[in-house]
């Protein structure tokens, strides 16, 4: 009697997953083998029907391709950009408004509200500001100081920076309200022992708030990582991966492979080494997550 208990326990927890597994088959895994198989092929979009198998003659094709070289470098360059100062803005604002003070609200939501608007929109929007000549606001802005007009999309010194203004503006609220959680999860008597010990606010801190928020801060890495390497909307919209290549990124590259000059497969070999990229640098995270705990 356990025995067929146990049998249909299990079977009622597998009736319970059937549907998140479904989905993951049909949607996630069975298009990741599809795209793997087709990476191994010459496949034009435009001949559906005539693949012709190349073994491993695309991925040798990366070694030599410069452009796909410097899409991987702007790649990781937006990366080193975007990624810390996103982090800390949100960690910052999730440390200022953990306190209270009135219109405390207010303020999360107005910080909030840019990470739930449309990337398009967005980046429309920030298009405008950032126009050439006098017409932008961001020039308008500079101007009232003296300042020379600049082309914040169209010089290549200053594009992706443009480009990393554009992405913490829209994500950072996302990074402090996560921050926000993990804050309100750590007990207050520890800050009231600390406070009584005689430590500091910056004591307090660095010796309480900031160890017991590793594994929030372990998420967010990760996910601002994978997203920072998969960015695509705003380059396309407000560039273009111009002014030459400059904001040309991965994903844009990709994109253009695939969907604009048809190299399917050759795309789908592009996918797969940045799927490796960011296979990598999660385990490495991981690693070193785990380290600094078993330090602790």
């Amino acid at each position: 009697m356990p025995k067929r208990r146990l049998w249909r326990d299990t079977l009622v927890a597998y009736l319970f997953c059937a549907p998140a597994y479904t989905v993951f088959v049909l949607f996630i895994f069975i298009p990741i083998i599809w795209a793997l198989f087709l990476s191994f092929y010459d496949f034009n979009i435009m001949t559906f029907l005539f693949p012709d198998f190349v073994g491993l003659r695309n991925y040798q094709k990366l070694f030599t391709d410069r452009y796909f070289w410097l899409a991987l470098k702007n790649t990781a360059v937006f990366s080193l950009m975007y990624v810390p100062i996103s982090m800390l803005a949100g960690l910052v604002f999730a440390l200022i408004l953990h306190e209270r003070f009135p219109g405390r609200n207010i303020f999360r939501l107005s910080i909030f509200i840019p990470s739930v608007i449309s990337m398009v929109v967005a980046s429309i929007v920030w298009m405008l500001i950032l126009s050439p000549g006098s017409s932008g606001l961001a020039n308008r802005f500079l101007g009232t100081f003296g300042l020379e007009s600049r082309g914040w999309l169209s010089e290549s010194r200053l594009a992706m920076f443009s480009i990393v203004i554009v992405m913490v503006w829209k994500d950072f609220g996302y990074n402090m309200l996560i921050y926000l959680a993990g804050l309100q999860n750590i007990p207050g008597e520890l800050y009231q022992a600390a406070e009584l010990d005689g430590a500091s606010r910056p004591q307090r801190i660095l010796k309480i708030t900031l160890p017991l928020l590793k594994p929030t801060t372990f998420f967010l890495s990760v996910t601002t990582i994978i997203g920072s390497f998969q960015i695509f909307t705003p380059i396309y919209i407000m560039t273009g991966g111009g002014p030459g290549y400059a904001t040309t990124t991965l994903v844009n590259y990709l994109y253009t492979k695939g969907f604009q000059e048809f190299e399917m497969g050759y795309a789908t070999a592009i996918s797969f080494v940045l799927f490796v990229i960011l296979l990598g640098l999660t385990i490495v995270q991981r690693k070193l997550s785990r380290g600094s705990d078993t330090v602790m």
